[in-house]
């Protein structure tokens, strides 16, 4: 009896910690430029189901340590799906990676690692979210990276309008989205589907949980006031240290000791500002050294990126951050800036890969809750972001979660 009480709250305990929402974790100091990539450049982390990409990082100590992975699926929530591997993974995973190579002539040495997928040992068969942990040779979780892999099963329209709530009217921007499932058969798919929308790429700010407003026929359509609506925040900043020896228009001063030295001009805050178009990548970052080199993905160096900031009128409990897609818009202590009381500026100096980096400054608690409405650069309704959909749709009787179609569209041609 005993053993049977013992045995039922130990399938409890296995059923919640498999029923908690996942969380990335973040890659320790040693562990910099994280992202997936494809054809050499940093994308946005949803790809179609049977495509190429690349999950890529630098580890600074630069001695090849063994890295191994794993791949999981989940549910549009986040929780653990109730596939098991052999379901959605053709092959096996836990290898170590195998592609790496050191860094060549720079000052900062580091060991380059790429993962493909697919690869030799596995590929992907099912859409749906998935989490790749990288783990150490101890099996320890070095970090964790949430990706979502997509299927062109059904239309998806997408347009960008500004709000119309005339308390946001000039400060948001509005998600509309019309979703043509055709031919499909879909089981209640006012109930059954599901979309989650993206701006920039960040799936930490993604909005979810949102059923359709009405429907015509096969098409659901979601037409809402408030609930698809994000700050439309500012253009970013951008660091160009793609020439790491000079300056610019970002970079005012360089030095170089054991490695590059990159202090920034001050950045001044503006909220209360007149809008100004900043040609930007929309938080993504480029790696490349304009230099006589062939591979930039070792021969770019690293240089301490010090941040200045100068926001007068910020006045609060919460923090301030530096981030972009270059530290997955992390908020934690390595990218928290400090405030100067002598020059009466925040300061940070974070360790970035040469080439070109978009990056912003972002308020948030110590539960790392975005303050948006009292944003440092403030919400511009014409500031251009980038945006997508993605569908997700469950049958009564299926097991998981489909992620069905996928639309994108900007706002740099935003409507009324």
């Amino acid at each position: 009896m005993k053993y049977c009480i013992y045995s039922f709250i130990v399938f409890l305990t296995f059923l919640s910690a498999n029923s908690q929402v996942a969380i990335e974790k973040n890659p320790p100091y040693n562990i910099k430029t994280v992202a997936f990539f494809q054809k050499g450049n940093s994308v946005y982390p949803y790809f179609r189901l049977g495509e190429s990409f690349e999950l890529q990082f630098d580890d600074l100590f630069g001695n090849e340590a063994d890295y191994y992975y794993t791949i999981q699926h989940y549910n549009y929530d986040w929780t653990p799906s109730g596939l098991a591997k052999v379901e959605f993974l053709k092959g096996i995973d836990n290898q170590r990676i195998m592609t790496y190579k050191n860094s060549y002539n720079t000052l900062q040495q580091y060991s380059h690692y790429t993962l493909s997928f697919p690869n030799r040992f596995n590929s992907i068969t099912k859409s749906g979210n998935y989490i790749v942990t990288i783990l150490d040779d101890d099996g320890e979780v070095v970090f964790t990276r949430k990706f979502i892999v997509y299927e062109d099963a059904i239309n998806v329209g997408l347009s960008i309008r500004r709000a119309r709530d005339f308390n946001v009217i000039n400060e948001k921007q509005n998600m509309e989205i019309v979703i043509n499932y055709g031919d499909n058969l879909l089981q209640d798919p006012k109930n059954n589907v599901n979309i989650l929308l993206i701006q920039n790429g960040n799936l930490k700010t993604a909005i979810g949980n949102i059923k359709p407003q009405y429907t015509i026929g096969s098409e659901l359509v979601y037409r809402y006031d408030s609930e698809t609506q994000f700050w439309a925040g500012n253009e970013f900043y951008t660091l160009d240290t793609s020439n790491i020896r000079i300056t610019n228009n970002s970079v005012a001063a360089v030095t170089a000791g054991d490695i590059y030295n990159s202090l920034l001009y001050t950045n001044l805050a503006r909220k209360n500002k007149v809008y100004t178009y900043l040609p930007d990548f929309n938080g993504n970052f480029y790696v490349t050294n304009v230099g006589a080199v062939e591979d930039n993905e070792i021969e770019a160096d690293y240089t301490w990126v010090y941040f200045s900031l100068s926001a007068p009128d910020f006045f609060s409990n919460n923090a301030i951050y530096v981030n972009g897609m270059f530290n997955n818009y992390a908020l934690t202590n390595e990218y928290k800036l400090d405030y100067n009381k002598e020059k009466n500026v925040f300061e940070k100096a974070v360790l970035i890969k040469q080439g070109y980096t978009n990056y912003q400054y972002t308020i948030a608690n110590n539960q790392n809750v975005i303050d948006f409405k009292n944003a440092i650069d403030g919400n511009f309704y014409q500031t251009e972001n980038n945006y997508a959909v993605l569908v997700y749709y469950r049958g009564n009787a299926e097991r998981y979660d489909r992620v069905i179609g996928r639309a994108t569209n900007n706002s740099e041609n935003i409507r009324n």
